[in-house]
């Protein structure tokens, strides 16, 4: 009599009853369905990932037993994991997956890829096979370059990633606009955690994957497999709060897995693009909890932080670039890390593809297609250029040590226009002027002031000069 698939699995139940309890028979053997027979190999469907795991783990000496049973020796069980349920429109994915016939397993075959597959809130165990932290190992504190921009929620960082949920700062929200390297610190503290030894579950998963994940755990009747979940995690970290704006149910479902983590002891770190005051269509009692630890922000880089990044990138990436470059580029480029890290990307890919060394030319005439209206702003170099005109001197001479009188006045000139023309700290304009200090450019200021007052010729001079800096902005 030949065998179907049915009657194999039916007899296979037959021996699982007697083997398990009531309970645990109805809860992982009954919703499993079998698929076709092929070859002495039995393939069973079974809902997720979840269930596979459980079954390898626990049940896989009793599924072999029945399996040589009914089709001798030589049988064999495979896996179809359903990984999307599909709709009446679209058929169910599926992924075929053999049983391990040599050890335990406790993880999907090694030609799986876990991020294609795998739902995380459906792991009850976490075992060290189901800790999918999902963060980027790039992400670290030496690679984080520290500046005045950041040094606090970087400090903060670092006492967190030291002593997860025992400091103060829990939770820890670091806030600022786009691309000033939120994502990159929240991720580094998760990574310094990972990195310590201990048996922590680190966590990082965006906003708006939480609210997915959720949304399908309510579609699916999974909402205690979702909870359970996230209670079982070490440091949580959330990045982009802002976009719980208006979700309700995630809001608080969100709110009752951070009252949990947070009396126990775990750690909360989370980031937005806002100050928590500032967060619209957010329950008043989550922005309360959000308020419970340290707050930090991240600024705009100045032009030194911008500096050591741009040197710190190009080291990093084993290219040699001109320090006039990286000033100009540092000065250029001032609005945040991303768009910096962009302008550096395509200076490479520039000199890459004309086979030619990066040099100021080539810096300036890339900008020129990334950085809005880049030749028609008022910056130092302007500014120095239009100055050492006027005077007959050199820019060089300019940036120069010497006393000379008339280069003195011309530079101190140069200073109090970029003072009142620029962007830039007196710190910056100062090392753009041979690497003087802010007190330098402070009695330059000053200096120019009173010669305004006591000089009318001095002081049609610098409204000549104040106009051309006007017609160059028009």
């Amino acid at each position: 009599m030949v065998k179907s698939d049915t009657s194999v699995w039916e007899d296979c139940l037959d021996f699982l009853k007697t083997q398990v309890g009531e309970q645990s028979f109805k809860t992982w053997f009954e919703p499993i369905k079998p698929l076709h027979l092929s070859d002495k190999t039995l393939t069973i469907q079974v809902p997720s990932q979840f269930f596979y795991e459980y079954l390898e783990e626990h049940y896989v000496h009793l599924l072999r037993q029945c399996i040589h049973k009914e089709l001798g020796p030589e049988g064999k069980l495979e896996y179809s994991v359903i990984v999307d349920s599909g709709s009446v429109q679209n058929q169910p994915y599926m992924v075929t997956l053999p049983n391990n016939n040599n050890q335990k397993s406790n993880g999907w075959n090694k030609e799986v890829k876990v991020n294609e597959v795998s739902n995380p809130f459906e792991m009850p165990s976490l075992d060290e096979n189901a800790r999918y932290s999902n963060l980027n190992p790039n992400y670290n504190f030496e690679n984080y370059i520290e500046g005045d921009c950041n040094r606090l929620a970087r400090s903060a960082g670092i006492a967190v990633a030291e002593k997860p949920g025992i400091t103060s700062f829990n939770p820890l929200m670091i806030y600022g606009g786009v691309g000033l390297g939120k994502t990159h610190l929240v991720q580094a503290i998760g990574n310094k955690i990972g990195s310590e030894g201990k048996k922590n579950f680190v966590l990082y998963v965006s906003s708006e994957k939480f609210t997915t994940q959720f949304t399908d755990a309510i579609k699916n009747n999974n909402i205690q497999s979702f909870t359970n979940f996230y209670l079982q995690v070490d440091t949580l970290i959330i990045d982009d709060v802002q976009f719980f704006s208006g979700k309700e149910k995630t809001q608080e479902m969100f709110f009752h897995i951070f009252n949990h983590l947070h009396q126990n002891g775990k750690q909360i770190i989370m980031s937005s693009d806002r100050a928590p005051r500032d967060l619209k269509g957010l329950q008043d009692r989550l922005l309360s909890r959000f308020k419970w630890g340290l707050t930090a922000d991240l600024q705009m880089p100045d032009f030194e932080t911008r500096m050591a990044i741009i040197m710190r990138k190009m080291q990093s990436d084993g290219i040699y670039i001109p320090d006039d470059v990286v000033e100009y580029l540092a000065y250029s480029v001032d609005t945040n890390v991303r768009e910096l890290e962009g302008v550096l990307i395509s200076l490479i890919a520039h000199a890459t593809l004309n086979k030619t060394d990066i040099n100021l030319e080539l810096a300036k005439q890339t900008l020129k297609n990334i950085v809005h209206d880049i030749e028609s702003e008022v910056g130092i170099d302007y500014i120095q250029k239009s100055v050492g005109e006027y005077f007959q001197i050199s820019v060089d001479d300019l940036k120069d040590k010497t006393r000379k009188k008339e280069i003195v006045i011309a530079r101190q000139v140069a200073m109090f226009l970029c003072k009142e023309y620029t962007n830039h700290s007196l710190k910056s304009i100062g090392y753009h002027f041979g690497g003087r200090d802010h007190s330098t450019v402070i009695h330059a200021v000053q200096s120019v002031s009173d010669m305004i007052d006591i000089d009318q010729k001095f002081a049609h001079s610098i409204d000549e000069l104040k106009k051309k800096m006007r017609m160059k902005q028009v």
